[in-house]
């Protein structure tokens, strides 16, 4: 069995080592998640069943218990998986969190963090079973019913465009609109926006000050799916810090990465094993107050907000040109 538990990018950063464990050893493979993130499993075929965590892990122990695993995985390493594992009581393995390494960074900016991925470092806990990274990147699985045709969602996505995930889970992992609205001024190619409803009113917002009839804000009228299928046909993503930027590198997409408050040293920055060339970090380097925190907050704690204020939005619009550019030769 492997837990992890939340939250999108996370799961979808699992990916490879789910698709490993199938196919080098073969195995039946369970999945303990949260329920609301369960579809991300369900729709994956590489996982033979999924088990759902509501409230209670005391809940879903009995169920767990009756499957007599003979292995866990454990990709999510908090007090939770501690106890699902010991309940269990069978032969188990984690990953190295990194969480002194990273609170060093964050409160003392000391940088001790190693230069690994998050995924390489998800394959330290199947090491002993023999299972490694084929670096074949992450996977994402869209239901056929989720599918997007572009064209039907707005005329101007017929062609190339852009899909920028405006959202995130923080604001100060997020670019303020005016500066989205700066970048979007230098793209030449038509704009759908992505994110959820509590992005619908910015995006509308960014909609009404450019005034452009090839920009589309699709905050919060498609589903994670749905999104994903937009994504998948665009001809390059940009995005913050949050998980369509990872669905976006599952799909083996050119995509910009905007970091604010966090940053790609934690080792989750866009994971494109074969193509790094595919990926481009637009960050404010030498802010002495970054990374602020792992996670994120309402607002900057420094009240300047820099490090999405500083943002060159001529060279993020010009990176996702060049990157299409390049992916067209």
């Amino acid at each position: 069995m492997l837990i992890r538990f939340s939250s999108i990018g996370d799961i979808v950063l699992t990916s490879p080592v789910v698709r490993a464990l199938k196919t080098q050893i073969g195995c039946e493979l369970h999945v303990l998640t949260k329920q609301k993130f369960s579809f991300l499993f369900v729709n994956n075929p590489y996982v033979d069943q999924v088990h759902t965590l509501k409230d209670d892990i005391a809940e879903v122990l009995p169920a767990l218990k009756l499957e007599n695993f003979d292995f866990v995985v454990d990709l999510q390493k908090n007090l939770r998986s501690y106890r699902v594992k010991k309940a269990l009581g069978k032969p188990s393995a984690s990953f190295p969190k990194l969480n002194k390494q990273k609170w060093l960074l964050v409160n003392f900016k000391l940088n001790n963090l190693p230069d690994i991925h998050i995924v390489d470092r998800y394959f330290k806990a199947v090491v002993s079973l023999g299972v490694a990274n084929d670096l074949k990147g992450l996977d994402y699985f869209i239901p056929e019913s989720a599918v997007v045709d572009p064209s039907f969602v707005h005329r101007s996505l017929s062609g190339r465009y852009v899909a920028i995930a405006i959202g995130g889970q923080h604001t100060t992992k997020m670019m303020p609109t005016e500066k989205l609205v700066g970048v979007i001024e230098k793209i030449k190619l038509p704009v759908v926006l992505l994110g959820d409803k509590s992005d619908s009113s910015r995006g509308e917002e960014i909609v009404q000050q450019l005034n452009r009839q090839d920009v589309f804000n699709a905050c919060g009228q498609f589903s994670l799916d749905q999104s994903a299928s937009l994504i998948r046909q665009a001809a390059a993503v940009i995005s913050h810090d949050t998980g369509l930027m990872h669905i976006a590198a599952a799909f083996k997409k050119p995509v910009v990465s905007i970091w604010g408050n966090t940053v790609p040293d934690f080792g989750m920055y866009p994971y494109l094993p074969n193509t790094p060339e595919l990926s481009v970090i637009a960050e404010v380097n030498d802010l002495k107050c970054r990374p602020c925190s792992k996670l994120g907050y309402k607002k900057c704690p420094k009240k300047h907000f820099r490090c999405m204020i500083d943002q060159d939005e001529t060279f993020i619009a010009e990176s996702v040109t060049r990157l299409i550019q390049k992916q067209l030769k």
